[in-house]
């Protein structure tokens, strides 16, 4: 399992819920689905950078004539590759002298043509790229209630257990890979339900007559049910029947995100709201989220419920997917950077000794650039509330009132990224050859020694980039304090369930946390802390013991020392890091309290184990993911 590929992707799916004839005569097109695919999943193109593949099924076909249609794709600009070679196919068609927009001729003649659709995007954090990593994946039988075709944005924490459920089950898996696990698990017990039916039939009708019955009585939250009862991870699922029905699934946790939109005309899911805003030009409140535990189930013919098909959990949706994965352009997510941005102000005022005169506020990657608005918005607040204070209220004020009246913000753009590539889950051997080269800066415009630059990130996760690139580059500007903000909390701990950073010791929060024990003289505590991870390995509900080594020292302590760590040979300036505070991020995303990456409060017992194990791996110089 060294080094296999995880991801934070994304999904996208559709389901016409109309004759095939009704969007040819609407919208005088055979690519109603296929444009509106392409929308959904080039704006989550932010999920998908190392490979995209997709997926359609055509229903009610008749024996003898192929049905599902796949391509993959790993090169450079995957989703473009893909659709190209689709509308080849409907350039090609529409050339034939018998051409016509008839559902028939349409689904006889051109691949990709069917009523339902899955895409995924698939964004890789570790090793190389390969096809087969791409999904949709697929499980085929000549019973059409038998085929499946899966696509998700998951990772499982109790691979092992899943693994031996199936051997257990009397199967023999191809490999061992989360992917092919679920997939064969769902699998296994659709076949259960399709041999349930058909035992049901089997004394009283014809065969033929029975595989209707299958596909008419098919219940799919209960393979659901049976399926994922003993996941423990997170996960946004997808996955289509060969039959017609159909199903989007979400973790009781909520983990993962996953939203939907239904009209007369059509069922979409994706893993971000402004895919679909975009792709069906509908406002964002008729555009819901998929409550965790929750599945959406489509029909054969096209009718739909909600139903739940695991007990709900505690709410622990992804915060870091709020601050950084997902676009920008939602509403919610928008407002949401902005708060964390203006809740950085009272420790940004103090790094600075509340001197706006003498600082400039800048951002870096152009993901932080809402965060800095925020920031920026509550400066101004604040002035405009000092002025009121003064001016109107007449309060005492020590210092010059005409310095006061003029006082602005200075904004300025000093860092710029020239290599679009988000460096901290670049592959290892890369990253250190990219990262010197990732960012410019801008000269002349900042008062040497008397200046004092505030720059805001989204996160620091590993430090690399901050140490090799822009400190280094901003060190040349000679001024008088830098102060690096991150606009979330330090990221202390694993993840497992998506985004997939799994190496503890890459964490600059955790190397300031190892390194403040080694100067405090408290080496043995690392020594008793792996022994006690090594002993939860055999529960069943571990703690976190990792948690035990942070609370040691305060947040403002392991802030200093990371400061230590990254501050380059040879920087003369005055270096403070400051990251926001937990409470804060909880304050400014309410609904997305999946905070484990900053404090370790894993919502299944499988993070507990990967954080434990991963702090093993470090102790033992094992440099490999903790699952």
């Amino acid at each position: 399992m060294k080094n296999k590929i995880k991801h934070e992707c994304g999904i996208a799916f559709l389901r016409l819920r109309k004759p095939i004839q009704y969007y040819l005569d609407k919208y005088k097109t055979a690519s109603y689905p296929v444009n509106k695919m392409f929308l959904m999943m080039h704006k989550q193109r932010n999920r998908g950078q190392d490979g995209s593949g997709i997926a359609s099924l055509k229903i009610n076909t008749a024996p003898g004539k192929r049905y599902i249609s796949r391509y993959r794709s790993v090169k450079k600009d995957s989703i473009q590759d893909i659709f190209n070679k689709i509308n080849k196919k409907f350039t090609n068609a529409k050339q034939k002298l018998d051409y016509k927009l008839d559902e028939s001729w349409i689904k006889d003649n051109i691949a990709f043509t069917g009523e339902s659709w899955l895409g995924h995007l698939r964004y890789g954090t570790f090793g190389g790229n390969s096809i087969e990593n791409c999904a949709p994946t697929l499980r085929q039988n000549n019973w059409r209630s038998k085929n499946l075709i899966f696509a998700g944005n998951f990772n499982m924490t109790n691979l092992d257990e899943l693994f031996n459920v199936l051997v257990d089950l009397g199967q023999s898996p191809k490999e061992k890979s989360d992917t092919v696990t679920i997939l064969e698990k769902v699998g296994h017990f659709l076949d259960e339900e399709n041999n349930r039916i058909y035992n049901k039939y089997s004394s009283t009708l014809e065969k033929k007559e029975i595989s209707l019955k299958i596909e008419d009585e098919l219940n799919v939250c209960n393979i659901l049910k049976n399926s994922f009862k003993d996941f423990d991870g997170g996960y946004a699922l997808a996955g289509m029947i060969g039959h017609g029905s159909s199903f989007v699934a979400r973790d009781p946790n909520g983990i993962r995100p996953l939203y939907y939109y239904i009209n007369d005309e059509v069922i979409a899911a994706t893993s971000e709201r402004p895919p679909i805003r975009t792709a069906f030009n509908c406002d964002f409140n008729e555009i819901n989220e998929l409550e965790r535990g929750n599945s959406l189930i489509i029909k054969k013919d096209g009718s739909y419920s909600i139903e739940k098909f695991i007990e709900q959990r505690e709410n622990k949706a992804c915060s870091f997917e709020r601050i950084y994965f997902s676009r920008g352009n939602d509403p919610q997510i928008y407002k949401e950077r902005k708060k964390l941005g203006e809740l950085l102000i009272p420790q940004v005022f103090d790094a600075i000794n509340n001197d706006l005169k003498n600082t400039i506020f800048s951002y870096i990657p152009n993901t932080s650039e809402t965060c800095f608005y925020g920031m920026i918005d509550g400066i101004k607040s604040f002035l405009t509330s000092k002025k009121k204070e003064i001016f109107i209220d007449k309060k005492s004020y020590n210092g010059s009132k005409e310095d006061l009246i003029y006082l602005k913000t200075r904004i300025e753009k000093l860092v710029s990224k020239d290599v679009k590539m988000r460096t901290f889950i670049t592959d290892d051997n890369s990253r250190n050859e990219l990262v010197s080269n990732v960012y410019d800066t801008t000269y002349g415009i900042v008062r040497k020694n008397e200046d004092s630059l505030v720059i805001i990130d989204d996160s620091i996760v590993r430090g690399t980039t901050l140490e090799k690139s822009i400190l280094t580059l901003l060190s040349s500007l000679e001024a008088k304090k830098v102060i690096f903000v991150s606009s979330s909390p330090q990221i202390r701990y694993p993840d497992c369930y998506g985004i997939d950073m799994s190496k503890m010791d890459q964490f600059v929060a955790f190397r300031g946390l190892i390194r403040l024990i080694k100067l405090n003289n408290k080496d043995h505590l690392i020594e008793e802390t792996y022994n006690k991870c090594k002993k939860s390995l055999s529960e069943i509900n571990p703690k976190n013991h990792v948690k035990e080594l942070y609370d040691l020292f305060s947040y403002e302590e392991i802030s200093n020392s990371i400061s230590d760590l990254v501050k380059p040979k040879g920087f003369k300036s005055d270096l403070q890091i400051i990251y926001q505070k937990i409470e804060n991020l909880n304050l400014a995303c309410p609904k997305n309290l999946g905070d484990w990456y900053f404090t370790g409060d894993y919502p299944t017992p499988g993070g507990n184990k990967v954080a434990n194990r991963s702090f093993m791996n470090y102790c033992e110089g094992i440099s490999e993911r903790a699952y």
